[in-house]
């Protein structure tokens, strides 16, 4: 989909810190997608998002400097999504997955959908497999 055609759009953390890590093999995608949804939409992140990226910093300032609230706008986990999310695990789990509490993008790919909102993302096999009307800005 093109960005065009998209009021906001929700930020995965693997495409932040591609481009704030300066990752040899993502940078250029991440930080070109980025910049083509900043100029159509708005840009937000939510504190799953946040959480996830703060582990490559020390100070809370220097987060909030790399992420600046003017530049993505930052938004509440709905409560729905948070519904959603529980629904996508259990699914997951019955399909004999691993993982014993509900993974990190379950809420964000929940979130995105009762938003209406396109997330912009690198991995998207499971945001396709368990949000499949999601819409997704990835390779």
């Amino acid at each position: 989909m093109s960005p065009a055609a998209i009021k906001r759009v929700l930020v995965d953390a693997n495409v932040l810190l591609d481009v704030l890590t300066d990752d040899p093999q993502w940078y250029e995608w991440s930080a070109a997608r980025l910049d083509a949804c900043a100029t159509e939409a708005e840009l937000c992140i939510n504190t799953i998002v946040y959480a996830e990226v703060s582990v490559g910093f020390e100070r809370i300032e220097d987060l909030d400097d790399a992420l600046p609230p003017d530049t993505f706008s930052r938004l509440e986990l709905p409560w729905e999504a948070g519904f959603l999310a529980g629904k996508a695990f259990l699914q997951y789990r019955r399909a004999k997955g691993a993982r014993t509490s509900p993974l990190p993008d379950f809420y964000i790919g929940a979130h995105a959908a009762i938003e209406g909102m396109a997330l912009l993302t690198r991995d998207a096999k499971r945001y396709r497999t368990y949000y499949p009307t999601l819409e997704l800005i990835c390779p």
